[in-house]
């Protein structure tokens, strides 16, 4: 039997009590049986001169054990800091920058400080978790604050300790089970399963292949248990966590940027330009589809900083050799007005018996530093003589999808994200990623 009674795969009693430091841009008491630490987040408009201009952020963290922390006093840091103190926050900010989009976190700098208060084995891995917790709500903070559009948390990061005493492999180890131990180990994952960092050591013996496998299956138990009191210590706010990478819009169009963030609802978070400050007019000076949309993500890209996907679509009628094409929108002489460009279709094809036409998608997306990303779509379908459906835009009602025997406006949203011309661009677009 352990000391405490606990089984050999079972941790001890955790709580965090989140906002445990009012002043603090975000922070967290963590409990661990005996163990105690304050996690706070403090956030700063700077970053290190190795990263000035590069366009992205740092996490780092600063641990120490307060004097009263252990039974006997220990001493303060000085200027020379404690070298276990060094090796552990280097640990902690390590560990912690694994889980965030430094890119998606802007030039500035988020520094962990873990505060030990009482200290009864395992302080490292409770300093990642509770920290991990602290980031979350500082993150949130910026997101309230209008200072970050969405969370750069790409992973939930949380940490235990395991170790074989007496030739028995046992979970998070208590100061008296630690201090006797024969191989101790810290483990380090991510949501998936992911090894961040693992530190083992044979302190009174070497240890086998089995014995590795049997206190990591113990460690994946308590790190899935660890993530479960973040979330629940989070509430709301765990939302942050495990985000998907921002791709802004470059487009007002409601209609666009839904179907957009259906087709990609899987690997982004599109959002509108104007989330991130872009409001002024795209010139689309293009001849092409291709060319428009490249004009489009370059600009929302450049003014913001962040990618940026745009489409350039349209309607290409065979009768009227190609028309209206990069018009479409504005086909009529007002850009967006979707009655007058059906109308002026309609008069056009009017004596017109080929009623072929097709739906066109350019796809652009433009990351900061790179070239853009093009990727292409289209739908054939047959022009109607007059509209039919209440759903879609464009020229959605006139645009007849012959295998369904429907018009675009006619048919469901998850029906035309599955044919449509934007749908072929995307999918394009995913197998263009695939390779880069």
């Amino acid at each position: 039997m352990r000391t405490d009674g606990r089984a050999p795969d079972e941790q001890r009693p955790v709580s965090i009590q989140t906002d445990f430091v009012k002043t603090a841009a975000g922070s967290c008491l963590i409990t661990t049986g005996g163990t105690r630490v304050i996690c706070t987040a403090s956030v700063e408009d700077i970053v290190p001169p190795f990263l000035k201009g590069k366009g992205q952020g740092w996490v780092t963290a600063e641990y120490a054990m307060l004097p009263a922390s252990t039974g006997t006093r220990k001493k303060r840091d000085g200027i020379k800091k404690d070298g276990r103190g060094v090796e552990i926050q280097r640990l902690i900010g390590r560990s912690l920058r694994q889980a965030v989009d430094l890119k998606a976190l802007g030039e500035r700098t988020i520094t962990l400080d873990c505060d030990v208060l009482e200290a009864d084995g395992g302080t490292r891995t409770a300093s990642i978790t509770g920290a991990m917790v602290a980031l979350a709500c500082a993150v949130d903070r910026l997101i309230a604050e209008g200072k970050l559009i969405a969370s750069p948390l790409r992973h939930q990061v949380a940490a235990i300790s395991a170790g074989i005493i007496d030739d028995t492999p046992m979970l998070d180890l208590c100061y008296q089970e630690d201090s006797r131990a024969q191989v101790d180990m810290n483990f380090v994952m991510n949501e998936r399963g992911e090894m961040i960092e693992l530190q083992g050591t044979g302190e009174g013996r070497a240890f086998s292949r089995a014995e590795l496998d049997r206190l990591m299956t113990f460690a994946e138990k308590g790190i899935r248990e660890l993530m479960e009191a973040q979330r629940a210590a989070l509430g709301d706010r765990a939302e942050h966590l495990c985000a998907k990478p921002v791709l802004l819009a470059a487009t007002g169009n409601a209609h666009k940027l839904k179907e957009l963030r259906q087709i990609f609802a899987d690997y982004y978070q599109v959002l509108p330009m104007s989330s991130a400050g872009f409001t002024g007019e795209i010139e689309e000076t293009g001849k092409t589809f291709a060319e428009n949309a490249v004009i489009k993500a370059e600009a929302v890209c450049s003014a913001t900083g962040l990618p940026a996907i745009a489409d350039d679509s349209g309607l290409e009628v065979r009768a009227l050799g190609g028309e209206p094409g990069v018009y479409s929108a504005r086909y009529a002489g007002v850009h967006g007005d979707d009655g007058a460009n059906n109308d002026l279709l309609l008069k056009k094809m009017e004596n017109e018996a080929d009623r072929a036409a097709r739906y066109v998608c350019a796809l652009a997306l433009k990351r900061p530093g790179e070239e853009p990303v093009l990727a292409e779509g289209s739908c054939p379908g047959t022009l109607l003589r007059e509209r039919r459906g209440k759903g879609g835009f464009g020229y959605d009602p006139l645009f007849l999808y012959e295998p369904l025997g429907k018009t675009f406006a006619e048919i469901t949203d998850e029906e035309k994200n599955a044919v449509s011309h934007r749908a072929a661009a995307c999918a394009a677009m995913k197998e263009r990623l695939k390779e880069l």
